[in-house]
């Protein structure tokens, strides 16, 4: 059998895979835009946010007055009168027929501002749930980038490996052929057969490691699983200027990382929850009035069978004495819990700060790994040239042609790495400082 068509034939059913599954080429924009839209965890933190905002309403409901109303019915038993000693009993008939209603209505006019922290402190709640949905949308975006470049170069490590498989082919049908005029041994034969089944191998851990990263990122996207995501190579072929300096990055870190905006609002909280635990100690003072009719009339002896109605309106002040000697030990430890929360905030700061310049000199560092690379290619095309010329005039062996396009598209593939990596470095510190 001829050993191109053998070649062939090994690279036929990934190809089929590929074509009953449905290919979609994606760009970054369009990644992006499916995250926003699909991913399960980004709708649950919708409804956090809905939640939240549920919370703000319920919270000035407080400002509401307090309205209670009661109605009864009931079967009085007659009167009974007797001594202390329980004697000289006597007793009188007692209409058997009750009714009461009652109407109460309180207004607070002053609740030592419990109720106006409350409603801050849901609206920081309700904030604080938006921050953290951008900090999951932050992280499921770059989440989903990374399988995306990770996709990108699996897709061309798989390349490189058809190439040599096609290579190896071609190569073991030569040495056959010399077997046969008796110039080759059936050992260099076998020994290019185990290269094969070795080349064969890494290609099917490289289908399996696309279809774990495919099926990943379908799900991350909410996609079908027989969708194939074919990354754009736009991106990659892309080069990202930095205009900002290291300062510009750091500084834009502390003003739009989620990270930092959570910090804050957490010290907001904070001070919101040491209001409410001061205004315990404050006078609460409220509106109140009463309506209450009922009937018969049963404290006079006999009752009287009439039906009594009652009304008020006044002013009501409260003050819980109690929490001068206990609401202060509250107090003292809402004043540790702002103390904390501004340490936490200056933490996050310098974590921010570490994190930006790592990533800052990571990314100057992939454009002088791109430029190694470049030299690489430069040198394994060159390399491969002179081989290729040497093997055409019969001074170099089969072998020799193999070696030299191994390294060249292997310098080929490292140079495509390079560029990923630049990509990747990057969305990295849009991905720290909350820009992504």
């Amino acid at each position: 059998m001829n050993m191109r068509l053998l070649a062939l034939m090994l690279v036929v059913p990934a190809v089929t895979v590929g074509k009953a599954q449905s290919e979609r080429r994606m760009t970054v924009d369009e990644l992006f835009q499916l995250v926003e839209s699909n991913s399960k965890t980004l709708q649950e933190q919708k409804i956090s946010v809905e939640f939240a905002q549920k919370g703000i309403e319920a919270a000035r409901a407080q400002r509401l007055p307090d309205v209670n109303a009661s109605l009864s019915a009931s079967y009085n038993g007659n009167v009974v009168v007797m001594d202390r000693d329980f004697t000289n009993a006597q007793g009188f008939s007692s209409p058997h027929f009750g009714n009461s209603f009652a109407l109460e209505a309180q207004q607070v006019v002053y609740a030592g501002g419990a109720i106006e922290a409350g409603i801050r402190l849901a609206e920081l709640q309700r904030d604080m749930a938006v921050t953290g949905q951008r900090m999951t949308s932050n992280g499921q975006r770059f989440m989903a980038l990374g399988q995306y470049l990770d996709l990108f170069k699996i897709q061309n490590r798989m390349q490189v490996y058809e190439q040599n498989i096609a290579l190896t082919s071609r190569l073991i049908e030569d040495i056959r052929a010399k077997q046969a005029q008796g110039m080759a041994l059936r050992n260099d034969v076998t020994r290019y057969e185990l290269q094969m089944e070795t080349l064969r191998l890494g290609l099917r851990r490289l289908q399996d490691q696309q279809a774990i990263l495919n099926h990943q990122l379908c799900n991350t996207l909410g996609l079908e699983q027989d969708v194939v995501i074919v990354p754009s190579e736009e991106l990659i072929m892309k080069f990202f200027t930095l205009h900002s300096s290291l300062s510009d990055w750091q500084q834009t870190a502390l003003t739009s990382s989620p990270q930092m905006e959570h910090s804050q609002l957490s010290k907001q909280m904070a001070e919101q929850q040491l209001k409410l635990a001061k205004s315990e100690m404050l006078p609460k003072l409220a509106v109140v009035a009463a309506d209450n009719f009922s009937g018969p009339f049963t404290y006079d002896i006999p009752p009287i069978d009439k039906n009594i109605n009652y009304w008020f309106v006044g002013v009501g002040l409260r003050y819980n004495l109690s929490s001068l000697f206990k609401q202060n030990k509250k107090v003292h430890q809402a004043e540790t819990g702002v103390q904390r929360s501004q340490q936490q905030q200056r933490v996050v700061a310098e974590s921010l700060d570490n994190q930006i310049q790592q990533a800052w000199t990571l990314y100057q560092q992939t454009y002088a790994d791109l430029d190694t690379q470049r030299k690489s290619v430069q040198l394994a095309r060159q390399n491969y040239q002179v081989v290729s010329d040497r093997y055409l005039n019969q001074l170099a062996l089969i072998t020799d042609m193999l070696d030299a396009s191994n390294i060249r598209l292997n310098a080929e593939l490292q140079e495509v790495d390079a560029r990923v990596n630049i990509v990747y470095a990057y969305y990295k510190m849009k991905y720290i400082s909350g820009t992504l």
